[in-house]
């Protein structure tokens, strides 16, 4: 039978109308060599920085470092079933982690995986981790303050909403201490709050989450832990992953705060991916890149102005000194990306001055901008008596005649000293700190022995608070503390002292 040309052509086209095919063109790598979480893949010409792929189509990686021939990609979880020869996937796509007010309360990975065996988060949004930071057009100025309860810092170094203010000192210093208080304080203060635990113990990451929940602060806090025992490349995107949440509420125009606890692990994390990489290593065998690392993370904690929504992020950045060097590579880094540095020091801690705040090199440079004019008007003198009383203590060493003008001025420091003393969790609310300045500030204390000083001011307190509720709710509600207020407060101070000496 012969078969004509019209008959292969109809069936030809025919076939062709019909054909239906559900393969996907997909652009697929090899993997030539693994090792200590990273991988270096062949043949995925493509793929951009920053972007996942899939092993296996099950587990994740990300791009870190694009060759000529050959891309670095960091693995996302600690699996030893990918092997050399794998195939490797492009998603097209960058890491995401859920945001929102479900992940309030709650304790997750670096990916916003849980960890608090609370179940799953129900989360309705999702938010890329690396974004670019609110151009300046956007912002305003920090003028609103944010309380951490903490006299000396609300005193001498305020800290503002929307303000990136840098906790450096040596180990065991209190910096976590100092930032676990500021989260505490912010209870009815609508601040919402992100702790990030970046190479820290397990340990020591439930003991801050079971202090959180002591005190009530986990139901606006979430915690972000990417422990020493978690694996470097999520240790690496732990800070980025909770700037996204905070982001979250920023764009909703409400105030986050958040804690980098701390970056000094994070850059060592950094430095042990990019020696993995084969990158070239500079100062300290950091990558040249270090100081962008912290950067990008850091300016997106800003105010942004009404036409944006008014939110907030405030940033407090830990990191660990060695031997109070505050000029070693990843310290002078940070520091000339904040607003300012609250420094604590070996030597004030172990002599039981408790935050051991160094008052001459701590500094905000925000100023009494971010300060409520009742505080600004009792802490105005404050660092610049502490000043002079260091200066004279240091000349009395040698054992010169005293005067006695520079006793007069030796015994108001030791009483401000006293005064600024804060025990752990111990959280003023603004009342009492003005309270306290304003005594100690007015010399009524001078002439008390230094033991005598913290039960006293206890007492007043309570009695002013007895006798006069209304002095109390004055200064909350207005911030200032009026001349009409300021008689009250001496005729209360001189009734409740002469009573104290009966």
């Amino acid at each position: 039978m012969k078969i004509s040309l019209d008959q292969i052509s109809s069936v030809i086209k025919k076939q062709i109308k019909e054909f239906n095919s559900d393969k996907k063109a997909h652009n697929v790598g090899v993997v030539i060599s693994l090792g200590d979480g990273v991988a270096s893949v062949y043949g995925l010409e493509d793929v951009m920085l920053n972007e996942l792929v899939i092993f296996k189509d099950k587990y994740y990686g990300l791009v870190l470092s694009l060759e000529e021939d050959v891309v670095g990609v960091i693995l996302l979880s600690n699996t030893n079933e990918i092997k050399e020869g794998d195939e490797v996937k492009r998603t097209k796509r960058v890491i995401e982690v859920p945001v929102g007010k479900a992940l309030l309360g709650r304790v997750v990975n670096a990916l916003g995986e849980p960890l608090d065996n609370k179940g799953k988060i129900m989360a309705d949004k999702f938010a890329p981790i690396e974004k670019i930071a609110p151009r300046v057009i956007m912002r305003e100025s920090v003028k609103s303050p944010l309380l951490t309860g903490i006299k000396a810092i609300d005193a001498m170094i305020p800290i503002g909403r929307g303000q990136r203010e840098l906790i450096i000192g040596d180990r065991q210093t209190g910096k976590t201490t100092l930032a676990i208080d500021t989260i505490v304080a912010q209870k009815d203060q609508n601040v919402k709050c992100i702790y990030v635990a970046i190479g820290q113990k397990n340990s020591s990451i439930a003991s801050i989450i079971d202090i959180l929940n002591k005190n009530d602060a986990l139901s606006y806090t979430i915690v972000v832990a990417s422990s020493a025992s978690d694996i470097a490349p999520l240790q690496y995107i732990a800070p980025y992953s909770a700037m996204a949440m905070a982001e979250e509420f920023l764009n909703q125009g409400e105030d986050a705060l958040i804690v980098f606890d701390d970056l000094s692990k994070h850059a060592v994390s950094y430095r042990t991916l990019s020696l993995l990489l084969k990158r070239p290593s500079g100062r300290e065998a950091y990558p040249g890149d270090v100081f962008y690392l912290h950067s990008r993370l850091l300016e997106r904690a800003c105010k942004l102005n009404k036409e944006n929504g008014g939110g907030s992020i405030t940033a407090l950045p830990i990191i660990e000194t060695l031997s109070g060097d505050i000029s070693a590579y990843i310290p002078t880094n940070v520091i000339s990306i904040t607003d300012g540095q609250i420094y604590l020091i070996t030597d004030l801690f172990n002599a039981g001055i408790r935050p051991a705040i160094d008052s001459g090199f701590s500094v905000s440079r925000v100023g009494s901008a971010a300060q409520y004019k009742a505080m600004k008007d009792v802490s105005a003198s404050l660092r610049t008596e502490l000043a002079s009383y260091n200066e004279l203590v240091s000349f009395t060493q040698f054992g010169s005649d005293i005067d006695k003008r520079t006793k007069e001025i030796i015994k108001h420091g030791e009483v401000l000293l006293e005064v600024l003393k804060q025990d752990e969790g111990d959280i003023y609310s603004l009342d009492r700190e003005v309270i306290e300045l304003y005594v100690a500030r007015n010399k009524y204390l001078d002439k008390m022995a230094t033991k005598e000083i913290k039960p006293f001011l206890n007492n007043l307190y309570q009695y002013i608070k007895s006798l006069d509720d209304k002095l109390i709710n004055d200064i909350l509600s207005t911030k200032i503390l009026t001349e009409e207020n300021k008689k009250k407060l001496n005729c209360l101070i001189d009734e409740f002292i002469a009573s104290y000496r009966k």
